[in-house]
């Protein structure tokens, strides 16, 4: 496969012309349809995932049956990268939370170009070290801030990942992501559409107020997004300046 003929990911985009074409032939391209489970916890990881849109969130189910994101990843990182570096054996659950696009690379192969390559290897260090960064943030950001602050916190860590103001998503699927019920996320998602930052209608959530949005959301958007950009290079954020 051709990867320059398709949307960029960051992580392939950022390799040396000597590791891309190592990888090259053996990426296959595969769409991403909103709700497909990659992996699920336990499971070997057979398949690693490089996004060249949409997003992909790791999760957490309690026994309760409840749902909760610690992480998500995007056009700017790897899911299932971890197997070529730390472990083949997955701690959480990868599930399509925005449907796009993606490269797709069978574990072993890149477990064994990490294995002789240093410099490929400490890239998907550094980007499973954001994963860990954002599930550590995500449990302090759940334990203390408000549903509205890291509702606003969450979509702007999704336009991120996606590079537009609108975002396919269900209020219920939200919810889950969040850890919180759905009638919370209804009230809150009520008053920031009343204040003009975010319009809401049939699943999709067009974010109007950039600014607004960024004042509401907690300092965990920030921090995150500061983690990222010195372990990955700046945000993916041209164009949607």
């Amino acid at each position: 496969m051709n990867v320059s003929s398709t949307p960029s990911n960051k992580l392939l985009a950022t390799l040396s012309a000597t590791d891309l074409a190592a990888l090259q032939p053996h990426l296959k391209f595969v769409e991403l349809l909103q709700g497909t489970v990659l992996f699920e916890i336990g499971e070997t990881v057979n398949r690693v995932y490089f996004p060249h849109g949409g997003v992909v969130s790791l999760v957490i189910e309690l026994a309760s049956g409840e749902t909760i994101e610690t992480a998500m990843v995007g056009r700017e990182s790897v899911v299932g990268g971890s197997s070529a570096v730390d472990g083949r054996f997955s701690l959480c659950k990868a599930i399509v939370q925005i449907a796009g696009a993606a490269s797709v690379l069978d574990a072993d192969r890149l477990r064994n170009l990490a294995d002789a390559n240093a410099d490929l290897r400490s890239s998907l260090i550094h980007h499973e070290q954001l994963i860990l960064v954002q599930a550590l943030q995500s449990a302090a950001c759940n334990a203390t801030h408000t549903v509205e602050a890291r509702l606003a916190r969450w979509l702007l860590r999704c336009r991120d990942l996606t590079g537009g103001d609108d975002l396919q998503l269900t209020q219920e699927f939200v919810a889950q992501m969040l850890g919180v019920r759905r009638t919370s996320v209804s009230v809150v998602a009520h008053t920031l559409q009343q204040a003009g930052f975010i319009r809401y209608h049939r699943g999709n959530i067009r974010i109007l107020n950039l600014d607004g949005l960024r004042e509401t959301a907690c300092e965990c958007y920030e921090t995150v997004k500061a983690h990222s950009d010195r372990l990955l290079g700046p945000t993916l954020t041209s164009d949607i300046a």
